[in-house]
């Protein structure tokens, strides 16, 4: 198939830190390729693939110094996708809502998937007005909020097998936290889980400007208080390989209806075990007793740590490989372009494939 891909523009595909839809977008749009599709990728200048790149800006608009509104590089990369729409059997768009109404003028297959949350006050009007358009989302818990819409299937994330080796024996014996500092991601958890625990902690996460005041009111007296718990900063793909690794356990103490949580399974193709709170997507990820644990408060969590041991972590990365590569994402969203390419593309009601249910 002849099909483009329309990635954010904040990080570049993939991304050398921190960015999870950039990340899935390139591990997708790489395995495309490689199963013999002919893929184009709208993207940033410094994006890596072994597609056809198209950029409208030189550099990821988060790394770029003198780019300050991302507008402008949004709407030359969305007129590039409109001039050459008519080479593509299928546009898959990864950037929420800023393609809709260009594309009731668009003569090509379409389907967008949803990476967010849906559960914020204004988006529940905008879909309503395009109740028609196909969406994929990435988690059948991202979906509860919305409101009637035309979802074309659920896609589970996947990533390549071999992107983080397998650990039978972590040399750490820490605990870990890979993702934001947020209120939303509960940093603050994970350094109480630990505490409790008695162990280690290792955070390696990104501060945006928006959870500033968030660092330093909250988690930075908490790391103060307890010196076992390490802030070490964002990381990039090979260092995350080594950190997830030699982790005894990835805490994932979220109060947010997290739409996927790639971190999960980044941590469990390394054979680490995750224990997760029990909100969003995470009952369809961790599978409790076998790749980690489910809880629902921080004393559980703790009483979860004690029993790590009794996980092989070799389950855990049989489990991955099961449930969570790139070759079934990619064959899960083939299924869907072959179906969409085939419809009509105006905004008139479309038939959606079969919902994905996914091992």
């Amino acid at each position: 198939m002849r099909i483009a891909q329309i990635a954010p523009l904040a990080e570049r595909c993939p991304p050398s830190l921190y960015g999870g839809t950039e990340r899935i977008v390139s591990y997708l749009t790489e395995e495309l390729v490689r199963q013999g599709h002919e893929v184009t990728l709208f993207a940033s200048g410094d994006s890596i693939t072994h597609a056809a790149l198209v950029s409208s800006c030189d550099v990821a608009l988060r790394l770029g110094v003198r780019m300050r509104d991302p507008l402008p590089y949004y709407m030359m990369m969305l007129d590039e996708v409109a001039a050459r729409a008519g080479d593509f059997d299928i546009l898959h768009f990864h950037i929420d809502m800023m393609h809709y109404p260009l594309m009731r003028q668009v003569p090509a297959g379409f389907v967008t998937t949803l990476h967010g949350r849906l559960d914020l006050p204004d988006i529940s009007p905008f879909y309503a007005h395009f109740p028609n358009f196909p969406l994929v989302s990435v988690s059948t818990a991202q979906r509860s909020p919305m409101p009637a819409v035309n979802w074309a299937g659920t896609v589970l994330h996947g990533i390549p097998g071999a992107l983080l080796a397998y650990r039978a024996k972590p040399a750490g014996g820490y605990l870990a936290f890979l993702g934001r500092i947020s209120p939303e991601k509960r940093p603050d958890h994970a350094i109480a889980i630990a505490a409790k625990a008695g162990l280690p902690l290792k955070i390696a996460a990104k501060i945006d400007e928006v959870d500033r005041a968030y660092w330093e009111s909250t988690i930075q007296p908490l790391l103060a208080a307890y010196p076992q718990a390490e802030y070490i900063g964002e990381i990039n793909e090979h260092e995350k390989a080594e950190f997830l690794g030699n982790a005894s356990a990835l805490l994932f103490p979220i109060a947010w209806p997290e739409p996927f949580g790639l971190v999960m399974i980044e941590a469990m193709a390394c054979g680490t075990p995750v224990i997760a709170f029990d909100c969003g997507s995470v009952c369809e990820v961790v599978d409790p007793g076998v790749t980690g644990y489910i809880v629902r408060t921080v004393e559980e969590a703790v009483a979860a740590v004690r029993k790590i041991p009794d996980l092989p972590r070799a389950a855990v990365r049989s489990a991955f490989e099961a449930r969570f590569t790139v070759e079934r994402m990619a064959r899960d969203y083939v299924r869907i372009y072959r179906q969409l390419s085939l419809s009509d593309t105006s905004d008139a009601p479309r038939d959606a494939p079969d919902e994905l249910v996914l091992a």
